[in-house]
């Protein structure tokens, strides 16, 4: 487990001011856009939106930053659900990453509606600190669409939106179970990544009754290939982890199925890990392939990187919520799952928290249960906090030179590490 600790003496270090001053500055925004807060948090939470759908998000969101005096980019980068609001000039520019997708047939069951809250909640504090202040900074709000499925932070990051980040922050719920006890979270998460890719197999069409043998099985191919990769299951390592599911298995008993496609996921702790275990999953399907004579072609579809968070924000977070008396756990353990915001702490210095929901037995992420908990006060009220603490941090690295410096040299050496195990 990875130890946290950081050499500042306070969680909010604001030359010529009074660190207390600022905290108050923070909080009393943040609680002041209560209302505007908790009804964007439900209309996001009644209107699940899937990957790249998210109209209503995007609207409701830019219409309220609108409505509050920002500037905003609507479907920014190209992308027809992002936005980018900013506020300030010069010096270091931190950004929040606010997501609002959600899954097919059970909603928010992942609680997004409370990433998006606390994202623009902590905007709004670093905004209101930056406005009584003097300093130089920016403070930027990127709307992410599709994490769930289509890799939004990826295209986001091709088009450049995180060129010029110093720090970007979001945090993420999770059932409170899966914490220890008498924390509100954890700061310090890594996370495993995923390569997901589209194998098709094709045959030939024939009567299943009158000429079988005319035919080639592309089910068959299928079926093999699925059971070829349960039995690898048995090989892999106890982090690892592959998921398919058949898309395309025929249409009518009585026709040899001449066209069959399937989605697999395959996740490991490096992005270099999971292509290693795609590659024996694929050795499955070419196996099926060659036995029932059908041909395979493969789409590779995005990839998630492993998320690696900055130690000197994680630290600092620490800090700034026990100061709030909101205490998290510096430390948990690699979760089995995957984010595209992996994919920006590869490019720029990333925080990616987790806070725990209260939930009822078995309402773990990803299940209807959870998407109930996602929706009750008590999870927004949560998600302020984590605001709260995010803002904290985000005003700390634009104003503190030595926060900032510290960033920068845990994401060089991070860089470092991860380009040594490559060789």
């Amino acid at each position: 487990m990875t130890q946290i600790t950081s050499n500042l003496s306070s969680p909010l270090q604001a030359p010529g001011q009074q660190a207390g001053c600022t905290l108050d500055v923070i909080v009393h925004a943040i609680d002041a856009h209560d209302k505007e807060l908790q009804l964007i948090n439900e209309q996001i939470h009644k209107n699940p939106e899937l990957a790249f759908e998210e109209f209503k998000a995007h609207d409701n969101i830019t219409t309220l930053l609108e409505d509050l005096g920002f500037s905003v980019t609507k479907h920014a980068y190209g992308l027809a659900t992002a936005f980018v609001a900013e506020y300030g000039s010069g010096g270091r520019v931190v950004a929040f990453n606010a997501e609002y997708d959600a899954l097919p047939g059970i909603g928010h069951a992942c609680g997004h509606n409370l990433i998006a809250t606390s994202s623009i909640g902590a905007f709004l504090g670093v905004v209101a600190a930056l406005k009584a202040s003097t300093l130089p900074g920016r403070v930027r709000l990127i709307g992410t669409p599709a994490e769930e499925d289509g890799g939004g932070k990826i295209k986001l990051i091709e088009a450049g939106a995180y060129e010029d980040v110093d720090a970007c922050l979001m945090v993420h719920p999770a059932a409170h179970k899966r914490f220890p006890d008498g924390v509100t979270g954890v700061s310090y998460v890594t996370s495993n990544a995923i390569v997901k890719f589209r194998a098709r197999f094709t045959g030939k069409p024939a009567h299943a009754a009158g000429a079988p043998w005319q035919g080639i099985n592309t089910l068959d191919a299928v079926c093999l290939s699925y059971n070829g990769v349960s039995m690898l299951r048995q090989q892999i390592q106890p982090h690892e982890r592959i998921h398919g599911v058949i898309v395309e298995g025929g249409t009518k008993p009585n026709v040899i199925t001449a066209s069959g496609t399937v989605d697999y996921f395959c996740r490991s702790t490096s992005l270099e890990e999971a292509e290693a275990l795609k590659d024996r999953v694929i050795k499955c399907f070419d196996g099926a392939a060659i036995a029932t004579g059908c041909s395979v072609e493969y789409e590779t579809r995005e990839a998630y990187a492993d998320l690696r968070p900055n130690k000197a924000l994680c630290a600092n977070y620490d800090s700034a919520m026990a100061t709030l008396g909101f205490p998290v756990a510096s430390s948990g353990a690699t979760q089995p799952g995957s984010t595209d915001m992996g994919n920006v702490t590869y490019v720029c210095p990333g925080f990616h928290g987790g806070f725990a929901v209260p939930a009822d037995p078995g309402a773990f992420n990803h299940t209807p249960s959870f998407t109930k908990a996602a929706g009750t006060s008590k999870a927004y009220e949560l998600a302020l906090n984590t605001a709260k603490g995010m803002a904290v941090v985000g005003w700390n690295v634009l104003s503190d030179d030595s926060l900032a410096e510290g960033v920068r040299n845990d994401f060089e050496e991070d860089k470092k590490m991860r380009e040594s195990s490559r060789r």
